[in-house]
């Protein structure tokens, strides 16, 4: 069941003043609606009588027109909020092996470099670490 403005209610309606307010969730179907709405609303002040009238913030409408090109209708699913789920061991194990070989590469990357800049400045200096120590080849 939802109210007129397409917001789950939370809690039945009562005469009382709750004691904590509840985030309203909207659904997808909703926020469509309003998004074509506000598009369609030519006048000067459509925009902002249409948000009066649905009581909503325009900072939503804002959100909600940035996620509608990106994905379509899609995008607008309401999102489940909260902490994510735990990993399993096996998801744990594999993101620290993803991080190892990540730190692996950039100590190979750099070691390649450093071998590059060491054979660049014998070919410019003309030094070969065999004479240096009065080897012969």
């Amino acid at each position: 069941m939802t109210e007129k403005n397409g917001c789950k209610p939370n809690q039945p309606a009562s005469a009382e003043v709750s004691p904590r307010a509840t985030r309203r969730t909207f659904t997808r179907e909703y926020k469509l609606r309003i998004v074509r709405e506000a598009a369609e609303a030519a006048k000067v002040g459509g925009v902002g009588a249409l948000l009066r009238r649905e009581g909503l913030y325009s900072s939503s409408l804002v959100q909600w027109r940035r996620e509608f090109p990106l994905d379509g209708e899609v995008s607008l699913e309401p999102r489940k909020r909260g902490p994510k789920p735990r990993q399993t061991a096996e998801q744990k194990a594999m993101a620290k092996l993803q991080r190892d070989n990540e730190r692996l590469q950039k100590k190979l990357d750099l070691a390649e470099a450093l071998l590059d800049l060491q054979k660049k400045a014998r070919a410019i200096w003309g030094w070969d670490p065999d004479e240096s120590k009065g080897r012969k080849p």
